[in-house]
This record gives structure tokens, sequence and C-alpha cells, in this order.
């Protein structure tokens, strides 16, 4: 066997060996350098940066103390300020020694910071501006103080009082070396618009400390502690608790000062603050018209004066203690006027609001929470009546039930199944042989019941009531409506409650003619465009544009269509043109053709044992019938026939509209208005025949 030798020679191993040796020794030699250098660079921090180190981790630090934001304004359509911030002057001041009473310094120190509170109280009962209700004394001061620091760290600025006169301000400036710490700050009050005008919508402003359980705010409180200076939220900053204050609190709020405040390791003040002032928030444009909306809010304040004073049907309606209106424009979906009766002023609260007991803060255009009742309780969400019969008829027709040129036989009444008790029209009145737009027109219930509601449950059986449901929400019935603001409320549906109706035809035949389901004056509002538009549902939109304080345009808010019906044209003209309800005397001399319906809702509730039914007032129209520019809903809760109780609020609507804007897009002079006018239809008799087509 022949045996192999390996090719490298032992001068080539020699230098393998050699060029390993040299890469370890190299590998130590670093490895050496790289531990002196941290061994040089440990004992520089512990010997030479130690102290300064330990000192601010033992709190030789900056802290930033917020100052509250500047907010910017709302306005209505027209550039008048809604709600808007004037400044004003703060007295803060900075404890620069330990007065607590939980050490010996600061028992030493005590008498020093009492004499500085009571010549605090003798400048601010010298130069206050002498409300008693802003009087402070010298327990409030020392209560302000916090000398304890039981409610603040004893570094963080005391805010003392707020709302300084000038001549408090001059003295604090000019005798500084006399109150040691002191500091004016600039602040802002939130002003509203003394005419009190759509309150509701425009909302108010709480402390953050109080509204932490809004979801908004919830989130931001929970991120509050990471986020820069100038976005922390102060417990006691001021923010939107409702309406539009709430919606825009982002664009409103800007972003607050803070003074950056240099403290020692005891936590307390350590060098002179520095402040960095505060950014004013954006302008918000409101779609609201102030004229519009105050005509509204008076039109729905004199006609309940009317209806406590002046009968029809017999009686006086003293109960209708509320009303509700929204006025919608059909084109582009802005909400020029939004009316909730009984309101309030928010300017009681200048610092913020803390008492809400027997305040009617709720909006009841959008929502029955928190808002007005009418004497027996109602809400501001009663039955709509008879105002669903358009969208009934619509219904009808594009289901196959009936065509625009078929005819029923109205004797006056409808059965509904085999229960012998009758649905009556309003008045009992038999209408003969009556096409669909007629059935409208005169407000047939009977029609309503044998040929939807019955028909419906005819085709479907028991899904007629899903069918029926399908329609109610894709025409914003039973849906939110998208406006944006808070509370905004779905509806109140019994047409489900089939057990209560008695089966799932019943069900679909109280539903017919509006007597199992409630809306809010904003849901018929956008219900009522939508039948103007022909099957588009529109944003009611709150807001036009959003401006920087220099007046640059930011966003700006443009027509949005939620979703659309397709229903054949014939339907819409037969339907629109059904929309015609007669003996209207609030309505005389009105100068536009016009489409209407008027509704009279019908509930039961018991008082001291004892049933009682009360009616409740519910109108919607737009106008011009062709090219239609404005629409408007009004709900009065025991307010009787909407034609006497709602109507007239409404006509007022257009009045008021059309002498800004114009109905026909061309303003009309403002008239005076006549004696007539005034007395709200007061002529209006039994006769009219109003009542009989409800």
């Amino acid at each position: 066997m022949k045996l192999f030798k390996s090719g490298i020679s032992r001068q080539d191993e020699g230098e393998v060996k050699s060029q390993l040796t040299l890469r370890l020794n190299v590998f130590f030699f670093c490895t050496f350098i790289i531990f002196c250098v941290l061994i040089i660079r440990l004992a520089i921090l512990q010997f030479v940066e130690g102290p300064k180190l330990t000192e601010q981790e033992a709190g030789g630090q900056t802290k930033n103390f917020p100052l509250q934001p500047i907010r910017g304004n709302i306005l209505d359509a027209s550039g008048t300020p809604l709600a808007y911030s004037k400044p004003s002057n703060a007295l803060y001041m900075t404890l620069l020694k330990d007065y607590s009473s939980n050490s010996d310094k600061g028992e030493e120190n005590r008498p020093e910071i009492e004499k500085i509170a009571k010549d605090i109280v003798a400048v601010f009962n010298k130069h206050g501006d002498g409300n008693p209700e802003q009087k402070m004394t010298y327990k409030d001061v020392i209560e302000q103080l916090d000398l304890d620091s039981q409610k603040q760290h004893g570094y963080e600025p005391r805010r003392i009082k707020g709302n300084l006169t000038e001549e408090e301000v001059a003295h604090f400036l000019e005798n500084k070396n006399l109150f040691p710490g002191v500091e004016i700050v600039e602040e802002n009050i939130r002003y509203y618009d003394k005419d009190t005008v759509a309150v509701q919508t425009i909302g108010y402003v709480q402390e953050f400390k109080g509204v932490k359980t809004i979801e908004k705010y919830k989130k931001i409180d929970k991120k509050n502690k990471d986020q820069e200076p100038g976005l922390v939220y102060s417990e006691s900053e001021r923010v939107g608790k409702d309406g539009l204050e709430l919606m825009f609190q982002n664009e409103l709020r800007g972003k607050n000062g803070y003074m950056s405040i240099p403290i020692n390791p005891q936590n307390m003040i350590d060098g002179v603050p520095t402040m960095v002032p505060p950014e004013k928030g954006h302008n918000v444009y409101s779609t609201i018209h102030k004229e519009i909306q105050l005509k509204t809010e008076q039109a729905i304040v004199d006609q309940l004066e009317w209806l406590h004073t002046v009968p029809f049907s017999g009686q006086t309606h003293s109960n209708a203690q509320t009303g509700y209106a929204v006025a919608m424009e059909v084109d582009t979906g802005n909400v020029v006027a939004m009316a909730s009766i009984p309101d309030y002023d928010p300017n009681m609260w200048k610092d913020g609001i803390s008492n809400l007991d027997g305040v009617n803060y709720g909006n009841g255009a959008i929502s029955p929470y928190n808002s007005g009742r009418s004497a027996r309780g109602l809400d501001s969400v009663p039955w709509l009546g008879s105002t669903i019969k358009p969208l009934t008829v619509l219904i009808g027709l594009n289901e196959g039930l009936f065509g625009v040129d078929d005819y029923y036989i109205d004797q006056g009444y409808a059965q509904i199944g085999r229960d012998p008790r009758k649905i009556r029209n309003s008045g009992g009145r038999a209408f003969g042989s009556i096409d669909p737009a007629k059935a409208l027109e005169k407000s047939s219930n009977a029609f309503m019941i044998d040929m939807v509601g019955e028909g419906l449950h005819k085709e479907y059986g028991d899904k007629g009531i899903d069918v029926w449901h399908k329609y109610m929400t894709d025409f914003g019935l039973g849906e939110f409506p998208g406006s944006g603001l808070p509370s905004e409320y779905k509806g109140k549906i019994d047409y489900d409650e089939i057990e209560q109706a008695g089966s799932h035809m019943a069900a679909l035949s109280f539903a017919s003619f509006g007597q199992s389901s409630g809306y809010s004056a904003l849901q018929l509002a956008q219900y009522t465009v939508m039948l103007a538009n022909r099957g588009e549902r529109i944003k009611p939109q709150l807001a036009s544009k959003i401006e920087t304080q220099d007046g640059k345009t930011v966003k700006t808010f443009k027509r949005e269509v939620l979703n659309k019906v397709d229903i054949p044209d014939r339907y819409w003209d037969e339907v629109i043109q059904g929309m015609n309800t007669q003996g209207l005397s609030s309505f005389d001399g009105f100068g536009y053709d016009f489409a209407r319906k008027t509704g009279t809702s019908q509930m039961t509730i018991y008082e001291n044992g004892e049933q009682i039914n009360t009616d409740n007032g519910v109108f919607i129209a737009f106008a011009p019938r062709q090219n239609p520019k404005l629409a408007v809903a009004v709900i009065i809760p025991e307010g009787g026939f909407g034609s006497y109780s709602a109507a007239p609020v409404a006509r007022k609507i257009f009045d008021a509209y059309d002498e800004v804007y114009g109905l026909d897009g061309t303003p009309k002079p403002k008239k005076a208005e006549t004696a007539n006018e005034a007395a709200q239809g007061s002529e209006q008799s039994d006769e009219s025949g109003a009542e009989g087509t409800e």
C-alpha cells in the first residue's frame, strides 16, 4: 500500500501559527482597552457626575405646570360670536418656603404667610369689583394656598383668584416685593351670547376633572402624562361638556401654556420660573343663523303662551310646556335653526358649570335625555303621528300593494283582522273614493291600515315587520342622524312589540299611521329633507368651516349623502302631491307652494291611577314644493292637533329663513309683524277642518 503525505509544509504550518498568535494578541489588547474605558467612565460617573445626577434623581429638576389654554370662538353663519373667550387675569402664588404644619421649619415660617394672606385679602377688599358672591375671606385664601400640599405639589403655583380688576392687577404688580411668589397669569373666561342663542346646541364648558366619564376625555386622561407640555390637560381646565363645545373640543382648545419651574430635592421651587404662553384655538363657524334661531325660539315661546290662553277643540292646552324645532337646508344639509324650549343661560357659570339642578340643559331637539318635560311628564320624543304617512304611502307604492291610479273606498274607519274594534279617521270622517295622494292629503287612517299595514302582512306574513323596519332605517327613522352632536337619539320603537300590539298584523297597522314609534325633531327634519330630495339622506351639518385665528381655513364641511333609496319618480310625484294638508290658517298669505304634513299622536299616560289620553302636535314641511330649499320639523308635546300647535311655529321659521336667505334664493326685506300675526292664528276655529286631516 502507498501512503500519501499532506501538501502543507512545516514552513507553512509555522506561518499559520504565527498569524493565529497575532490575532489573539490583538483581541486581548482590544478587550483590555475596552475594559479600561469602561472603568474610567464608571469612575467619572461615580465621583464626578454622581452628585449632580443624584440631585436630579432626588428632585433637582424642572417641572412644567400647565396654564389654561384660550379656547377659540364658535360663531354663527353670519360671523356673530355665539361662544367666545375674553382674556382675564388671575392671581397665582408660588410657595417659596416651607409653610406646612408638618415640619418645624414650616411652623416657624407660618406667621409670614399668614400675614401675606391677610394683606392679599385687604387688596381684594379695597380694589375688587365689590361682588359679594366673589368676595374672598382670609380663610378662603389660606385654603387656596394649600400650605400642607394636600391638593398640589409643593412647587406648583396656587391659583388664588381669577377675573381680577385692573386695580387689583396694578397693585400686585407694583408691590411684588410685598407679595413674594405672586404672579399675574392671563386666563380666559368663556362667555355666551346674551340672547341665549341655541344654547343646548352650542353646549357649555366644565372642569376636566368632572368630565372624565365621557369617552373622549377618558382617553385623554389615560395618555395625559405622556403628552408634550402644551397638550397636557390640567384638572381645573375647562373643556367642552356638550354640544359643539364638546364636538369640536380638539379644534377649539388650542394649546395650553405652562410655567417651567426648577425644583430642589425637597420638591420646592429652586430658581426663577419661565412662562410659555398658550396658543389660542381655532374658530368654528356654525351653520346656525342667529336671527333665524332667535325667531324660532320666540315662535315656540309665543305658541306655548297661545296654547295656554286660546281654546281650540273645546279647551286650552296649559299642559304644553315644551317645544322643539329643527330647520335644515335641503340642498346642503346645513341646520340653520335648532331649538329646544325651555333652555337656559350658560353665562350663569362664568368659570364653568358646577350645578345643573333644575336646568334643562339637554338638547330636546336631538334627544329626550335631560331636556324639558310637558306638565304630565312627556318628553321631547312622542309618537310621530300622521307625519309618517308620506312614507307609509311610499312603501305601499314601492312594494306594489297598490298603484298611483288605484282607489280605495274610505268609510271613516278600519278594523284590524277580526278585531271588532274600529280605528277611525280623525273626527270620524269618511272620505269615500280616494287615490293614494288624496288619502295622504286627507290623512286617512283607514287607508293606511287596510292598504299598507294589512297589505304588508298579507304579502310578507310575520316578516312584514322586518320590511317596515328596513324602510324606517333607510329613511333615518331608528338610526342616529349623524350630525356629530353628542347624545344623539335613535328613537322609540314599539312596532316590534308584537305581544303588546296583539299580533304582527296589528303591529304593522298601528305603525302605518304613526302610533308606535317616536323620533326627535332632528330625525324628522332629516326625514323631511329625504322626502324633498327624493331618496337621498343627507348628513345634518352643524358647522360650515374651521379657521385659525388669522383667518386661514383649516377645514370646510360640504354636503354629505349618508345613503340613498331608489324609488320610481312617479311614486315620489304622488306622495309629494299628497303632502297638501288643508285648513292651515297659520299659512294664510304664504307666498310659496309647499309640501307639508300635520300630525297628532295620541299617547296614554297614567296620573294618580287614572288613565289619560293626550294629544301631541307634530308638523313637517318643505318649501318650495318644486326646487325645495328648506325643511322644517316641529314637535309640541301635549299641544293638541299639530295644525294648531306646531304648524304656526313652522310658518314663522319659513318666514325668518325667507327674510335672511330667501326660499327662492333671494332674501326678502323684513316686514313689521302685525297684531294679527302676533296673535298666532287665534281666530282659528274648530270648523276650519284641520282636525279632520290629522
